[in-house]
């Protein structure tokens, strides 16, 4: 199978690339570097720096002519977001539209968008619902929802199958500050090299945090899947939409208390104003991930958060952080 993953030198993308090339996958990486990192690159894919809301690739897309995209590239940061909008709706949304156009001119067969929790907003209700009110509070959630729909509109009519994965807070090795579950790493990071962490708000918003070879797998059986995810408008409220998550909360202040133990840490966090544009509570309901395509995560948080420190502490105290290997500390 010919594989397309944008962002796929990131920290979903790559782990993702990995276990594909694993899966003996014919990949092509396409990421602009601009958050990810060329030396996460599984050797075994190709590789091209692009802008995936530049019209290069498109003609990159066709030239390699995937039976698959999976589109993870994007501006994930609500705090940038609310910063840069314009930025986050050039990359989020005219990305989205590049990928729709590079899977009518090719032989693709499905595209796998990565949507995510943000698009409810704060909810009416826990755990959320595919079917769920959409009211984003910030840009990142709202270029996401409107990304969704360019989908759902351009590639049903045009006979391409997608599914649309609204991912929760996914954390792991090879994670970066941004992103939704930048929490994680912020911790992770600081306690590896001896610093402070500080803990955002009051501490009580929760999050749904998944592991990202959770993640990845989940990704895996809808790539590979033999059955039509977009599903049927007439049946099925939000079709081709899939939550996946633990369906878990944890708050910000249980995040600081896993990562006590996970580090051996005593002392006090810092306090810092909670962030502009965060919801103040989160937590996804995936059982049509699970009755769809069996999607079950299966790391528990302390397990979870306890990998994501031991690689950040090997990476800050290695001489050569790029000779440590990542793969030993998934699960």
């Amino acid at each position: 199978m010919r594989i397309l993953v944008t962002g796929g030198a990131g920290f979903i993308g790559s782990t993702l690339v990995y276990q594909l090339v694993v899966l003996d996958g014919e990949v092509l990486v396409i990421d602009d570097l601009s958050t990810g990192d060329f030396a996460n690159v599984d050797p075994r894919a190709e590789f091209r720096k692009i802008d995936v809301a530049s019209p290069e690739f498109v003609e990159a897309a066709k030239k390699f002519n995937p039976d698959v995209i999976v589109h993870l590239a994007a501006q994930a940061s609500v705090a940038e977001s609310t910063k840069n909008p314009d930025e986050t709706f050039r990359v989020n949304v005219g990305g989205t539209r590049n990928v729709i156009e590079a899977a009518k001119v090719t032989d693709c067969q499905r595209v796998v968008f990565a949507s995510t929790a943000a698009v409810y907003g704060d909810p009416e209700r826990l755990p959320l619902q595919e079917g769920d009110p959409k009211k984003p509070i910030n840009p990142y959630g709202q270029s996401k929802l409107d990304a969704e729909k360019l989908i759902d509109d351009e590639l049903r009519p045009a006979g391409i199958d997608f599914a649309i994965l609204r991912f929760a807070n996914v954390y792991g090795p090879r994670q970066g500050l941004q992103g939704e579950g930048g929490v994680i790493s912020a911790f992770a990071q600081a306690l590896a090299q001896g610093d402070t962490p500080f803990i955002e708000g009051d501490g009580k918003q929760t999050r749904d945090f998944i592991y990202v070879s959770d993640i990845v797998f989940g990704l895996i059986s809808v790539i590979g899947g033999d059955i039509d995810f977009a599903g049927d408008p007439q049946t099925q409220e939000d079709p081709g939409r899939y939550n996946l998550g633990t369906g878990t909360s944890t708050s910000i202040a249980e995040v600081g208390a896993s990562f006590r133990m996970a580090a051996q840490f005593f002392g006090k966090y810092g306090k810092a104003p909670a962030r502009e544009g965060d919801i103040k509570e989160s937590v996804l309901d995936f059982t049509r991930a699970r009755q769809t395509f069996e999607f079950l995560p299966d790391v528990d948080f302390n397990t979870g958060v306890e990998s994501t420190y031991n690689w950040f502490k090997a990476r800050y105290e290695s001489e050569h952080p790029e000779a440590v290997h990542d793969d030993e500390f998934l699960i």
